[in-house]
């Protein structure tokens, strides 16, 4: 769970929940962030010590998998309970150039819940990778640094800084904007110019030519810096090397879970 997201109120409850802190204590959000941070830690150091470490983690994967599920769920149900309700004389136009009226529904609906499934894909895809960073690095983690290169975005976030890695984790990115192009180049320069290593993992690789192309500009960027980059089945190869924990094995597992439940 990314408790960054999560309000006050939500925080307080999570910690109290979890014992980390009192109900009563008094505490700010940045205080709460870093008692669940020194939380975690000491789980992970006493898991590692243990040997348990990597039960402890699958049971994290297994676990956050169920939530991001639930949580998907949820959103594409409320999402078409929403649709019932949208004007939809749009469908003239979409019956005009050939689309049938059921058809052009579908369209909507599988668009909208698509939407969710690609941010939820992402986040959860993203955060159990810095998990399996985190239980091999409990000293890193995700850092800001200035934005010494120009006024916006004031910082630029580093997913995980393992020593002088500063590691950036995509489930893909299939992005051909140019503004985006220009913020990812200026955010390598960024991160070289605070002393750090640039490093890009991004576990599926885009389809379309364009899209195609502007990765290998990035990666071509990246190489320039003496960064490193990595897609695909390297950016696999690359979780499991560092952190010593071979993600897609976990995923590949729960994924034969919810096949022998259903």
């Amino acid at each position: 769970m990314k408790v960054e997201a999560l309000k006050k109120d939500d925080l307080v409850k999570y910690c109290v929940d979890e014992g980390i802190c009192k109900e009563k204590e008094k505490l700010t959000k940045v205080q709460l962030i870093s008692k669940v941070y020194e939380h975690r830690k000491m789980e992970v150091d006493i898991a590692v010590n243990n040997g348990t470490d990597t039960e402890l983690l699958k049971r994290k994967i297994n676990h956050l998998a169920d939530e991001y599920k639930i949580l998907l769920a949820t959103k594409i149900k409320s999402r078409k309970e929403e649709m019932k309700k949208d004007d939809n004389s749009h469908y003239l136009i979409y019956q005009v150039l050939g689309i049938s009226y059921e058809e052009g529904r579908l369209i909507d609906v599988y668009q909208n819940t698509g939407r969710f499934l690609y941010k939820y894909a992402g986040s959860f895809l993203e955060e159990v990778a810095s998990l399996c960073l985190f239980f091999s690095n409990t000293a890193g983690g995700k850092t800001l640094v200035e934005n010494t290169e120009g006024k916006r975005p004031k910082t630029f976030e580093i997913d995980f800084l393992k020593g002088n890695d500063a590691i950036e984790i995509k489930w893909r990115d299939a992005t051909t904007d140019g503004d985006h192009i220009t913020k990812e180049h200026t955010r390598v320069k960024v991160i070289e110019g605070h002393g750090y290593n640039p490093i890009r993992v991004m576990f599926y690789y885009p389809q379309r030519e364009q899209a195609i192309r502007v990765q290998e500009t990035l990666k071509t960027l990246y190489n320039g810096v003496s960064g490193e980059y990595y897609a695909g089945d390297k950016a696999w190869d690359y979780i499991t090397k560092v952190s010593g924990y071979d993600l897609k094995s976990i995923l590949m597992e729960i994924v034969d879970k919810r096949a022998n439940e259903s």
